[in-house]
């Protein structure tokens, strides 16, 4: 076989030559809509490359990203990797001083910014100086002249670009981890391990994407790479529907309603709160007929599938980690399955579901021995693979999460059945040992939102003078709804002893989140740690 290097140029090359007339599609601040069509993208992104070599970059230096989701965001995929670069994006909704701490840990050189996220800058410029800061005028207002403009910057002739030259295993993007219990890690993707991620991940049972999709991904693009969709849409000539900075449900309804796109992406908490809308106001807001959603991030509850169906969509359920490019999982039924009628299935919809292929996944206890796949078994979920990371940037080894014989450890708890379902129980940091027992917040909180009266949960461990911990479960009901701690504790006792129920119920108007959507559990901690 010929030896060829995998890389992502090709997928940039392919859609320009294969697929010129698709489109992309980005919402602007002002919510109204620019179109481009691939052959601009490619031009496009070229130009991009061509002018960051022109400007100095050498090859493996980082150019980061603060940009919500649209089209310059998705030339920087390939444009900053074309030029030898890697692409490093910055996740917008952490603190400025988190940001300016990860672009300074990266060595960050230059950076491309929307106009409309200047303010934002300013606020860490101080932390990290770049050499340049390249400004995408988004929201239209003109860019100062102490910064560079993007359009005018890729503005360029580049029909005779050559691509820098590199090796499968040079590296194209880098994101960092959330950090939620320490300093966020960066993680490092290289041509081979995206290539690799991305034909896995669009296999039929998985993504599923062909060219007749349109895609909108509610993921923002600093998320593990937008879970690495966009990729696989570039490589298909897929359209894509950009949302921009306009992430609420009514915003993404009221796109979805203009766009009719085939396929949608983003975590629960934004599908749960679009279901309200859906439900509350069937007159205004209905669902393109047919449409396939994928969501991860954080485990499904099985009555948001159930909910989701009824309005004619069907959930896709995926689990992974930012360092595993990031999918891992994803639920579909097996074949020894296929005979199920559909109201046995939804169990299995619910579960992170099956291990991806090229890939191994263990679970392994506390004395490090493999778990049985029986049901039944808990323990931290482990994995190795081609598109896995094996350190972290500027991290020779880190023992907490790599194991002695290099397998990720993920932090997952979780238990795998006969059939090769895996079923996340809890994070290890979330677990709640009540008297030497295990309680599974991630089961009672399914079982919470499955109440009619219930929009969201979250459950967490608060310390008890007694049983050591208690759960302590935060509820937000539906607008006009009513539920009493007992009525929620009564319906929890459908599944869970007496002694697992929650000694407290706090209503709230919202729970707090992390910068990628979760519920953000050790917020809640804090708050009720008294």
């Amino acid at each position: 076989m010929q030896r060829v290097p995998l890389s992502i140029h090709h997928l940039l090359e392919r859609a320009g030559r294969l697929y010129p007339d698709s489109q992309i599609v980005s919402r602007r601040p002002d919510k109204s809509l620019v179109r481009h069509r691939y052959a601009e993208f490619y031009r496009r992104a070229r130009g991009l490359a061509a002018a960051l070599v022109a400007a100095g970059l050498r090859k493996g230096e980082r150019v980061a990203t603060l940009c919500w989701n649209h089209h310059a965001h998705l030339e920087c995929y390939f444009g900053i990797p074309a030029a030898g670069g890697v692409m490093h994006t910055l996740n917008l909704r952490l603190s400025a001083e988190e940001i300016g701490w990860i672009a300074a840990h990266a060595e960050d050189r230059m950076l491309v910014v929307d106009d409309v996220l200047l303010p934002l800058y300013e606020q860490f410029r101080d932390r990290h100086r770049f050499e340049r800061v390249i400004v995408v005028p988004f929201g239209g207002a003109p860019v100062e002249a102490a910064y560079t403009d993007y359009e005018q910057f890729i503005a360029v002739e580049a029909g005779g670009f050559a691509y820098v030259p590199h090796a499968e295993d040079d590296p194209v993007a880098m994101c960092y981890t959330s950090g939620t219990t320490g300093r966020p890690k960066g993680v490092v993707y290289s041509h081979r391990s995206t290539i690799l991620h991305t034909l896995m991940a669009n296999q039929p049972d998985h993504w599923g994407l062909a060219a007749k999709d349109s895609v909108l991904p509610a993921t923002p693009m600093f998320h593990a790479n937008c879970w690495g969709v966009p990729y696989a849409c570039v490589m298909m000539g897929i359209k894509l529907i950009f949302p921009g900075p306009h992430l609420h449900p009514e915003d993404l309804l009221d796109l979805m309603d203009a766009e009719r796109p085939t396929y949608a992406l983003g975590v629960p908490t934004i599908w749960l709160s679009m279901l309200q809308l859906l439900e509350a106001r069937p007159d205004r807001w209905r669902l393109p007929p047919g449409i396939r959603m994928l969501v991860g991030g954080a485990p499904v509850p099985e009555a948001m599938i159930r909910a989701y169906r009824r309005h004619g969509a069907q959930i896709c359920h995926g689990w992974g980690m930012t360092e595993m490019s990031p999918l891992g999982t994803i639920s579909y039924v097996k074949p020894e399955l296929q005979h199920l009628p559909e109201e046995e299935r939804y169990p299995y919809f619910a579960m992170a579901g099956v291990p991806a292929p090229i890939m191994d996944l263990r679970i392994a206890g506390e004395d490090g021995r493999e778990r049985a796949w029986d049901g039944r078994s808990v323990g931290e979920v482990q994995v190795r693979g081609p598109f896995i990371a094996g350190s972290y940037h500027e991290v020779p080894h880190d023992p907490e999460k790599f194991t002695v014989d290099g397998w990720l450890r993920t932090g997952d708890v979780a238990t795998m059945d006969p059939h090769g379902y895996l079923r996340i129980t809890d994070r290890m940091k979330d677990l709640i040992k009540s008297g030497g027992e295990w309680i599974s917040s991630v089961d009672m909180e399914n079982l919470l939102m499955a109440h009619p009266a219930v929009a969201e949960a979250a459950v967490i461990a608060v310390p008890d003078p007694k049983w050591t911990e208690r759960p302590l479960a935060c509820v937000v009901l539906k607008p006009g709804q009513r539920a009493t701690p007992e009525e929620l504790r009564t319906h929890l006792a459908s599944r869970f002893a007496k002694w697992q129920l929650p000694g407290r119920v706090e209503f709230l108007e919202t729970i707090p989140r992390t910068s990628t959507g979760k519920f953000w559990k050790l917020r809640l901690r804090e708050m009720f740690r008294g």
